[in-house]
């Protein structure tokens, strides 16, 4: 296959496995001669088509999704890791190259799926062309790379998340109160992850009072101070009560800017008072 000129990507950082997605199909586009590559995501039913790069007119569209049953997206989970290749579709029995809705009738396709480390499958990543198509080995191992890559990728975030979570998690101290402790740096993607598991796991354990310990917190920038006023207010919204402790003076000092839309939240200065005020014995064995 002769490949068109190549255009250099500009590197950058990522902040998701789509845009990294994006970025492969845009630099696999640059090295062949396919007239569509896409990406799906497959949840064992349907498939839904994340990213699509072409040259020409796209043979599939962004955003479509179709049944997973009996198209050749399914035809490739089923052959396994390696490249699912047809040459000429004009030689595949009739209705058996079905993409979503239609049925291809002519042209070519490749594809690889994506799977996690634990063998579950994320999606596809494929190939199609108008015109019969030889597929050469350096073709192949582009695909099976990239597939490859986007396994690691994958894994990344998986175990991002997980940190994440471990990194701020809800410690339940009785049927109705629970204790949020915000550990290190906090991004605005964290910040937002905090919202949410704070968001469902009040109403999910029905708490009447949180504890947002701040003691483990470095610094109090616009992201920290935002976040922080957004999870009082939801709190407050849902009839959760919310304690703040450990705001180490000289962070409180940095706080100017939410400093008077905490005034009529409870704050005290260690985890032991709080438990305290909220009614709390801590005794020591001897």
């Amino acid at each position: 296959m002769n490949h068109p000129p190549q255009k250099f990507l500009i590197p950058r950082n990522f902040q998701d496995f789509e845009e990294v997605a994006k970025s492969i199909i845009e630099l696999m586009d640059q090295s062949t001669n396919l007239d569509t590559l896409f990406f799906t995501s497959d949840d064992g039913e349907t498939c839904r088509v994340i990213q699509v790069a072409s040259q020409k007119e796209p043979l599939v569209s962004k955003g479509e999704t179709f049944p997973l049953d009996g198209t050749l997206c399914q035809r490739s989970l089923d052959h396994g890791k390696k490249a699912f290749i047809i040459s000429d579709l004009t030689r595949e029995e009739k209705g058996q190259a079905i993409l979503g809705k239609r049925p291809l009738e002519e042209g070519s396709f490749i594809a690889v799926p994506i799977f996690y480390k634990d063998g579950s499958n994320y999606g596809t990543i494929c190939g199609l062309h108008s015109k019969p198509t030889y597929f050469s080995r350096e073709s192949i191992e582009l695909f099976e790379t990239m597939a490859s890559l986007l396994t690691y990728v994958l894994e990344l975030e998986r175990a991002k998340e997980q940190i994440n979570q471990l990194s701020a998690p809800l410690v339940p101290i009785t049927e109705s109160v629970a204790i949020l402790p915000v550990i290190g740096e906090i991004s605005e993607e964290r910040a937002d992850m905090i919202i949410q598991m704070t968001l469902q796991k009040s109403q999910e354990w029905e708490l009447d009072d949180l504890v947002i310990d701040l003691s483990g917190i470095s610094d109090i920038d616009e992201t920290v101070g935002a976040s922080l006023l957004k999870i009082v207010n939801i709190l407050k919204l849902i009839g959760v009560t919310p304690v703040i402790t450990g705001m180490q003076p000289d962070l409180a000092v940095k706080a100017v800017d939410i400093r008077d839309e905490l005034k009529e939240v409870d704050s005290q200065p260690n985890l032991g008072s709080a438990l305290k005020k909220l009614g709390f014995s801590l005794k020591r064995n001897e």
